[in-house]
């Protein structure tokens, strides 16, 4: 349920709440509730661990822990990086730790330690005997690793995703992994990957087998910006590109069943050997089960919104607050609703200026001017091979201006790498007439770094890095920015000037 109760080994029962779920990878996260001072074990580094190490489970083994206190067992580290195909479902264990140490039904969800009390795994599957749920000493955890990658995504309050590459491989009689299909679509194709192109590495790991390419995959969330090395006519090259979702978001969230109306019985004969049905015998009579009820206390419900898509759309309401709010420090746009001109240099002292207002988008650049009405059925890429520069600066007003009043959703996605290889991020989502932007916040601060723009789904982006904040006229704003496009950088704009007028919200219909 979305509350529940839970005991840790002081025998107390604690009240809880469901956060964010994973479904693929079998995780959830849920906030303990009634304390601010919860003991907590520190997270090892998973990829460290050898087969031969000691490992420790804790858990609760056919339910013997009935005074809240777990089950410890020990054992070693049997092999690592295994790979669980999913057994009727989508349910997928990638590069997970397969450990001897006794596992049974109801240590799931228990943690796994290393020798130093770190914990390494989430205890998960287990092998059974046939025609038995006895552990036959080969029992899987979830790499603690992978749950690091989707923390942020599981406090998101989301139901979260896997990802694909988009691709299929294969091996080869010589051992080599290669491509096998690729969709033209996919972000890896735009980057240059092709059918036949042998796998080197991905995320900076090897590749030697097809199992190794999906334990690698799976531990990362869609939308992640990963490296990937792949050899062509006996040259290596490496691409950043972005995965793609696993899943259609309707696969993720469960449907409610539906009930018919119950069949009645037949009315049965009367037997004198089995009395009159009408008459139950003292032995037959039916016994009223009495299930207590798990109470959640009144002060807690606040802590559960319902959304459609999101295990618990309350926390990441508490997250975009959180980032939104940094926007402050930039100072009061809310009033500046009318047109907005900024011009400047480029760094190859071409002179420009954008032109933000209700009637249409523009940027005369050099000789060159682009233009884009808002009145227009569809938006252009313009300038084009920018992918969409002009919607971009109008995307950025809004979130100055209007914040998530100025779009149709609005979300805390969770954090990822800087374009695939910085320092983690967090990452806002907004989305308006068929378009989506991802705003990007340092994790320290909560600075607003840039931004990415795609007009449709299987496009690459307008990317805009913020590169140094001024002040004009008492508000922060870019004093420089890089646009780049398709893993090219288009222009570096240096801006001088700032004019931004008094206006108030558009009530027409935008195109779409």
């Amino acid at each position: 349920g979305n509350f529940m109760k839970c005991g840790l080994n002081d025998g107390k029962l604690y009240d809880a709440v469901i956060v964010g779920i994973d479904p693929t990878g079998d995780v959830a996260i849920i906030k303990l509730l009634g304390r601010d001072d919860f003991p907590t074990a520190p997270l090892g580094d998973s990829d460290k661990l050898r087969v031969g190490n000691w490992v420790y489970a804790m858990g609760n083994p056919f339910l013997l822990a009935n005074d809240f206190k777990p089950t410890v067992t020990y054992g070693i580290v049997s092999g690592v990086h295994r790979y669980q195909y999913p057994a009727g479902t989508f349910l997928e264990y990638t590069d997970c730790i397969q450990v001897d140490a006794s596992i049974n039904p109801g240590n799931s969800g228990g943690p796994l330690f290393n020798s130093a009390g770190e914990v390494v795994g989430i205890n998960g599957r287990i092998s059974f005997e046939k025609r038995s749920r006895v552990n036959s000493g080969v029992g899987y955890a979830i790499s603690i690793n992978q749950i690091k990658h989707f923390m942020d995504h599981l406090k998101s309050g989301r139901v979260v995703d896997h990802a694909t590459a988009g691709a299929t491989v294969t091996t080869l009689t010589d051992g080599t992994v290669v491509i096998n299909e690729i969709m033209e679509e996919s972000a890896a194709y735009r980057r240059g990957l092709r059918s036949e192109d042998e796998l080197v590495s991905f995320a900076g790991r090897p590749i030697r087998s097809v199992n190794q390419f999906k334990n690698i995959l799976g531990i990362y969330p869609k939308g992640w910006n990963i490296p990937l090395v792949y050899r062509r006519d006996d040259q290596k090259h490496e691409i950043y590109f972005r995965l793609r979702a696993l899943h259609r978001a309707s696969e993720l969230i469960p449907k409610p069943k539906k009930r018919g109306p119950h069949p009645q019985p037949k009315p049965k004969k009367n037997d004198p050997e089995k009395g009159d049905p009408k008459k139950p015998s003292p032995d037959n009579t039916p016994k009223k089960i009495t299930v207590p009820k798990s109470v959640t206390p009144e002060k807690y419900q606040k802590l559960f919104v319902k959304k459609e898509g999101f295990a618990n759309y309350y926390f990441n309401q508490l997250h975009q607050n959180r980032l939104v709010d940094s926007l402050n420090q930039w100072g009061n746009f809310s009033s500046l609703l009318g047109t907005w001109t900024f011009s400047g240099k480029t760094a190859a002292n071409e002179p420009f200026e954008f032109i933000v207002s209700a009637k249409g988008l523009g940027l005369n650049l050099g000789d060159n001017p682009f233009f884009q009405s808002l009145d227009d059925a569809a938006y252009l890429d313009e300038p084009p091979e920018t992918g969409g520069l002009l919607i971009s600066m109008l995307q950025f007003k809004r979130l100055l201006t209007q914040k998530q009043k100025g779009f149709t959703e609005f979300y805390y996605l969770g954090s990822e790498p800087f374009d695939g290889k910085g320092e983690k991020v967090d990452v806002l989502v907004s989305e308006l007439t068929g378009m989506k932007t991802h705003w990007y916040f340092s994790k320290n601060d909560a600075t607003l770094l840039g931004f990415d723009l795609w007009m449709a789904e299987n496009d690459d982006p307008c990317e805009i890095r913020l590169l140094s904040v001024g002040e004009f006229e008492g508000r922060r704003f870019p004093t420089a920015f890089v646009v780049r496009h398709g893993g090219k950088v288009y222009r570096t704009f240096q801006i001088e000037k700032v004019e931004m007028k008094p206006g108030t919200v558009q009530t027409k219909k935008e195109p779409t």
